[in-house]
């Protein structure tokens, strides 16, 4: 890289810094002098704020009353390539850089001196008494692994003192030790622990690494079923970036899938690597951001906001599940980190590995278009099989009101059952029941805050907002009509269906996994090994349970209601509930036995369903991509999505209306304005929500229209104005 622009003392810089104001501001450069990308703390009125050196300051005007940067901090300078990365997100986002600079600064103590610290680690010896706060302090180290605690940090972790802590010092079975705050990552031997690759796997592998060597930009699409080992070719691709002396980056969509990858890198490389996540201490994410910048951190295993780390040689990044919607951010800075993952490779000449079983349609596309090359895995790994796909008509089957498993599902499980078999049952909807209904007055409850229906969660005993978090008791009276004992849930949730299930099942070992109902990511995880350990003979999971996870005793899936996600407007519907029913069918028989996947439908002629059972992937592809393409839709058009929001419903309107008819700079790329229209969730934490969508072709400048058209706006300080790029929902 080119040496970086040196600023001595005095001379003019410009800061770009953490604070919502959208403008670079001119320093005069510190004793000692700064560079370009120098991270600095400067003061911004009365208050110390964190900043980045972008270049030299604009001046014309006057000087003396230019303030100097406080002092350069103890951090590896940002490069060049992340800034221009951060510049070129900020442009085609339309978020304000400094919205991007907060996403790459998010670590704590970054102007905190280098030190030493007391950490603890589990020790050899053992307790002369086991209490319950004392296996919880061995079992929150255990489960972490090599990773280190402070004091605080350990025992808010166990949930006890730090006395506990303390005692179990003494006794040597935790050890206290002293150490630099931000320590080094272990080494990861790339020849420590490679297994052996099916012909399929090692000619992929190799593709991924000749890419890899190449030292240039590409991406690569790499498209397996369900088990056929996608995981461990990128791992060798990972391998030969780390050979060539780079760093490597492998984003994952869920917490929840963290502790089972990384078992796995620990056992190619030898080591673990660096974790970024919010399930991590704040202790780790400094020493991860640190170490990163400096290059002692061969390998990050981490979420979506991993991809804003300031790598110092980033060579790979791996975006498993690419399909994720959770890859996309959907409040502060919006962004979609598939796509700002291509876009970062780019900038540092690094590789792109795209892993799914059920691609987007937009990587599908691109991989058709010739933009990404495209392997493909087409068996599974070892003896385990495809599972058989089979459909329930439910209008054909005799179920009774307020029933939910149809008695030829209950025959398949109970016959798995006898066999010692497990069985997972699947319906996307957490809670016991979406909405609540006063069978005297009609009606429905609903939160305080948003225009949206409160969820009943049975276990927890509450109502719960999915929009904005709000809960309240679950009431026994309508808070309409003040009737007593009238309310009813309405529709299944997970709670719901386990009920019926323990009904049906009085014997069976049943275990429901829904996000919600786990504390911590250590609980879901001690569950996850439970139920592959064979603690349970039926699973009752939400979409948690369609990622990853290997429970090699399952041989049914059994999917409630298949049609759930066909109902509504989404362009994307059909995508999604074709990628989740193959991803919660892949389940099924991973190991040796066949696995059978059964859907229950009312709709079993409906062409999603159809391209479901027949395994047609390709012809789902490609008839989905024809009908939007005659649409003009993504990936064959763009679309933005633009939220007007207020606590004053007529204001948002006025504004929304206002922008509609001032359509001038959108007109003149020939893109078309719909609405505006109360957005389908209208009402959210008290904020009114109008929506406006724009439509144009690929290939012209929407971002540039679209910056000149709401800048013709001046917006009062209780008006918002959302602009969503490539927008994925449409609540």
């Amino acid at each position: 890289m080119a040496e970086l622009s040196f600023y001595d003392e005095g001379a003019l810089v410009s800061v770009l810094t953490t604070q919502p104001l959208d403008r670079f501001l001119d320093y005069k450069a510190p004793e000692g002098g700064c560079r370009a990308g120098s991270f600095v703390e400067v003061p911004l009125g009365p208050r110390k704020v964190i900043g980045v050196i972008w270049g030299p300051g604009e001046g014309g005007y006057d000087l003396s009353k230019v303030r100097s940067v406080i002092r350069v901090l103890d951090v590896a300078p940002m490069r060049d390539e992340m800034r221009t990365f951060l510049m070129r997100a900020a442009d085609y986002t339309l978020n304000p850089l400094t919205a991007m600079l907060r996403l790459a600064t998010r670590a704590p103590g970054l102007s905190d001196p280098p030190s030493m610290q007391k950490v603890y680690r589990l020790g050899e010896g053992t307790p002369d008494r086991m209490t319950d706060a004392r296996r919880r302090v061995l079992e929150a180290l255990s489960h972490y692994g090599g990773l280190s605690f402070t004091l605080k940090e350990l025992a808010e972790a166990a949930g006890t003192s730090g006395s506990v802590v303390k005692g179990l010092v003494k006794q040597g079975a935790v050890r206290e030790e002293d150490t630099p705050r931000d320590r080094p990552y272990p080494h990861l031997d790339c020849d420590y622990g490679g297994v052996e690759l099916n012909p399929d796997q090692a000619k992929a592998a190799e593709q991924l690494c000749v890419g890899v060597t190449s030292g240039d930009y590409g991406t690569t699409l790499l498209k397996g079923v369900t088990g056929s080992g996608k995981t461990e070719v990128y791992l060798e691709a990972v391998a030969e970036c780390l050979r060539k002396g780079r760093q490597a980056l492998v984003l994952l969509p869920e917490i929840a899938l963290t502790a089972e990858f990384l078992t796995r890198v620990e056992a190619r490389f030898g080591a673990r690597p660096a974790e970024w996540h919010s399930g991590v201490t704040m202790t780790e994410r400094r020493r991860c951001w640190r170490m990163v910048g400096e290059g002692a951190a061969q390998l990050v295993v981490g979420a979506r906001s991993a991809l804003y780390l300031p790598f110092r040689d980033l060579g790979l990044i791996v975006v498993d599940e690419e399909h994720d919607s959770s890859y996309k951010q959907e409040d502060g800075a919006l962004y979609n980190a598939r796509d700002m993952s291509v876009l970062r490779a780019t900038c540092c000449g690094a590789q792109v590995v795209l892993a799914s079983a059920t691609p987007s349609l937009e990587s599908w596309a691109n991989a058709e278009a010739g933009k990404y090359q495209r392997l493909d895995l087409t068996s599974r790994f070892g003896a385990a099989e495809l599972p058989e796909m089979r459909a329930i008509d439910m209008r054909a089957e005799d179920l009774p009101g307020a029933r939910w498993v149809s008695p030829t599902l209950v025959g398949e499980v109970r016959a798995r059952m006898e066999k010692g078999e497990q069985s997972l049952l699947f319906i996307n909807r957490r809670g016991y029941a979406p909405t609540t209904l006063c069978r005297a007055c009609g009606h429905q409850i609903g939160c305080d805050h948003c225009d949206a229906r409160m969820v009943e969660h049975r276990f927890l005993k509450r109502l719960m907002c999915h929009q904005c978090g709000e809960t309240k008791p679950m009431p026994d009276t309508c808070p309409s009509c003040e009737v007593e004992g009238r309310l009813a849930p309405i529709g299944p949730g997970v709670e719901r269906l386990a009920e019926e299930v323990t009904e049906l099942f009085p014997d069976a070992r049943i275990a429901v996994l829904s996000s919600d109902l786990f504390g911590s990511a250590r609980a879901l995880k001690e569950q996850i090994e439970a139920i592959a350990a064979g603690a349970a003979d039926i699973i009752i999971g939400t979409q948690l349970v369609a990622k990853g996870h290997n429970f090699p005793s399952l041989t049914l899936v059994g999917v409630i209601d298949a049609d759930l996600g066909l109902q509504g407007s989404d362009l994307r519907a059909a995508e999604r509930t074709f990628q989740l029913m193959r991803q919660v069918a892949g389940r099924a028989g991973r190991v040796e036995k066949r696995g059978v996947a059964v859907l229950q439908t009312y709709q079993p002629e409906h062409p999603v369903i159809r391209a479901i059972l027949s395994g047609d992937e390709e012809g789902f592809w490609q008839a989905e991509a024809r009908e939007r393409e005659a649409a003009g839709v993504p990936p064959y058009g763009r679309l933005a999505g633009i939220v007007v929001s207020s606590p004053d419903a007529a204001q948002a309107f006025d504004l929304a209306g206002e922008m509609a008819r001032r359509d001038d700079p959108l007109r003149r790329i020939g893109a078309t304005v719909f609405g505006p229209a109360p957005a389908p969730i209208a009402r959210i934490r008290g904020r009114h929500r109008v929506r406006l969508l724009v439509k144009a072709a690929k290939g012209v400048p929407l971002q540039k229209a679209l910056s000149d058209w709401a800048g013709q706006f001046r917006l009062p300080a209780n008006l918002r104005l959302s602009i969503d790029i490539d927008p994925q929902s449409f609540y």
